[in-house]
């Protein structure tokens, strides 16, 4: 994928950036991506993923995007990210062709992973909503400079809101953002330590354990998955906060968000929120799609 050639520097973002160069170009993204949806539902959280991911290393510069060569590591191949979705991947190299196609060398990767996001996102039935472009494609990826950045299945809850402050991102904002794991999948190996032996995990749902034991054997490899939301898998929903209050949090750094007692009210209030589906939707679209710092622009 070809995610240099853009100029380094700082953007000023815009609903109108491509306006004169590329005007069409939202559409051009969005059948791109309606295409790949139609081939797999994979697609969307493994797009959302790219994002998080993306935007929590080095900003939104789409330098998880770039392959590794001879002489250096890129962030992709660092091995918290060996688990992002080759359909994540394939939808934004897709996405970035069709666009080169119409407009050579005018859109950013950073900005179209940020475009694709959006779409994917009300594809699976959560909310559209308009995105500021204009941001530049970093030419510099390493793998090094993962390490630290992401947070781990096994967080705790200071944890997690220790590495969120660190984006400018409050304790509330996460457990939103959290929400996204209503879709995509998770790796039996990051959560398989919860299952058996000493470090088994007593806050599962012994239902939802055993539904996971058969799933990932003790003897799984790391290919094998279930999706994060086992109830509506298919769709953006607030299914996920329902989980955790039945103990069936994917990763104990999902469930601890119930667990804890101190988050744990935000939790219930969330899935108690009596506004409409699409209402909830946008707010919780809010800190995926416009936490704004000094590092992240997510929209």
């Amino acid at each position: 994928m070809q995610c240099d050639g853009i100029m380094l520097g700082s953007a000023q973002l815009s609903s109108t950036y491509y306006a004169n160069t590329c005007p069409t170009v939202e559409t051009i993204v969005r059948d791109a991506v309606t295409a790949k949806f139609q081939e797999t539902f994979n697609a969307v959280g493994g797009v959302v993923r790219l994002l998080f991911h993306d935007c929590f290393v080095e900003g939104c510069d789409g330098s998880v995007l770039i392959s590794s060569t001879s002489t250096n590591k890129a962030e992709r191949d660092n091995d918290l990210n060996l688990s992002l979705n080759s359909d994540g991947f394939d939808a934004i190299v897709r996405a970035k062709a069709a666009v080169e196609s119409v407009c050579p060398n005018q859109v950013s990767c950073a900005d179209i992973l940020v475009m694709a996001t959006r779409d994917m996102i009300e594809l699976a039935g959560g909310p559209s909503y308009s995105v500021e472009l204009g941001r530049f494609d970093g030419l510099v990826s390493s793998s090094d400079n993962v390490d630290n950045k992401l947070p781990l299945p096994t967080f705790n809850l200071d944890q997690l809101t220790a590495l969120f402050a660190s984006n400018n991102i409050s304790q509330k904002d996460m457990i939103a953002l959290s929400a996204c794991h209503t879709i995509g999948l998770g790796h039996c190996n990051k959560f398989k330590s919860r299952l058996y032996g000493s470090t088994k995990d007593s806050s599962l749902n012994p239902s939802y354990a055993a539904y996971l034991a058969d799933k990932c054997p003790e003897n799984s490899n790391s290919d094998d998955h279930v999706f994060l939301d086992p109830v509506t898998p298919g769709t953006f929903d607030k299914q996920y906060f329902q989980n955790l209050i039945d103990g069936m949090g994917l990763f104990s750094s999902d469930q601890v968000l119930y667990t804890d007692t101190r988050s744990q009210p935000l939790v219930n209030s969330s899935k108690h929120l009596s506004v409409p589906l699409r209402t909830w939707l946008g707010l919780v679209s809010r800190p995926v799609c416009q936490v704004i710092s000094a590092k992240i622009v997510w929209l």
